[in-house]
């Protein structure tokens, strides 16, 4: 019955592969709905003094868009570029997390590797960790990537030079462009109380010290947001784990004792602590006496 059980659940736990077609056709959907976007960080990247060549490499070199959108967001707003190039960074550093998880998922060949990584983003990742196979995961990863890459970087170059003809960016409100697509891409991944908190937090910190603090350091602030709710969430689970463990002590009138215990608070000897006799003794505290061996005597 244990070998039938076995096989049933290897079975059951055996994903079932979906075709290379569906695969392809999520990721392109994922790939081309965020590509266009780029259109929206050409026109603010050179709406900030950023050049054509600047705003094309960020998108060539850099490939993450909230980072992008944070650091030309930054230097819009006046800060300076050591705040902003710091606020980006600490925006890329998810994607560190993202390769840990993807590079045990996909096991690309060692030589592939450094050029995977410059694709490991939220969009790809989301598209590969949605696989059940192996194979359908690299497959995904590789045409959200592929896919994700050259619109970017083509709707990145034509909205830096589509700038020059809208003239002042900040008329058309395209600087809320940015924004706004890393909301959309933020708020499915928010699914537990803890992910929100932190969220929140971090908005409150964000807005409330943006009047306060240089352009870019608001958002080295908001970082703070996760380690301090989660700081809290482990207190509060320590002390309720704790109360839950603890014992309340039962109170005796004066001059009772617990059972099993005399009034140091010690175990009494030859009772255990439900007040029932300690086996191999009788009620008196005597040894109870040795059996004889069988077919042996008493000696005279």
């Amino acid at each position: 019955m244990t070998r039938e059980q076995t096989v049933l659940t290897d079975n059951r736990a055996e994903p079932e592969p979906r075709p290379d077609s569906a695969v392809i056709r999520d990721a392109l959907g994922v790939g081309v709905a965020v590509g266009l976007s780029g259109f929206a960080f050409g026109v603010t990247s050179a709406g900030s003094g950023m050049s054509l060549l600047q705003t094309c490499a960020l998108s060539l070199l850099v490939f993450t868009g909230a980072s992008q959108f944070a650091l030309v967001g930054a230097l819009a707003a006046g800060g300076s570029p050591f705040a902003a190039a710091a606020g980006a960074f600490f925006l890329g550093v998810r994607n560190t997390f993202y390769g840990l998880r993807l590079s045990q998922l996909l096991a690309l060949p060692r030589a592939v590797r450094p050029f995977a990584a410059h694709w490991v983003i939220d969009e790809t990742t989301a598209v590969t960790l949605a696989q059940p196979t192996r194979r359908a995961a690299r497959i995904g990863f590789t045409a959200t990537g592929l896919t994700l890459y050259v619109l970017w970087n083509l709707t990145t170059l034509l909205g830096a030079l589509g700038a020059e003809a809208l003239g002042d960016t900040a008329a058309w409100g395209l600087d809320a462009a940015g924004p706004a697509v890393f909301l959309a891409l933020l708020a499915p991944m928010l699914r537990t109380a803890t992910e929100r908190v932190v969220a929140g937090l971090a908005v409150v910190l964000g807005l409330g010290l943006l009047p306060l603090l240089p352009g870019g350091v608001p958002v080295l602030v908001a970082a703070f947001a996760a380690p301090a709710v989660l700081f809290l969430k482990g207190r509060a689970a320590g002390g309720t784990s704790g109360a839950a463990n603890g014992r309340t002590p039962e109170k005796r009138a004066p001059g009772r004792e617990a059972p099993g215990k005399d009034v140091s608070g010690k175990e009494a000897p030859g009772k255990d602590v439900s007040g029932k006799e300690a086996p191999g003794k009788d009620v008196s505290e005597k040894e109870t006496p040795e059996k004889e061996t069988p077919g042996k005597g008493k000696e005279s």
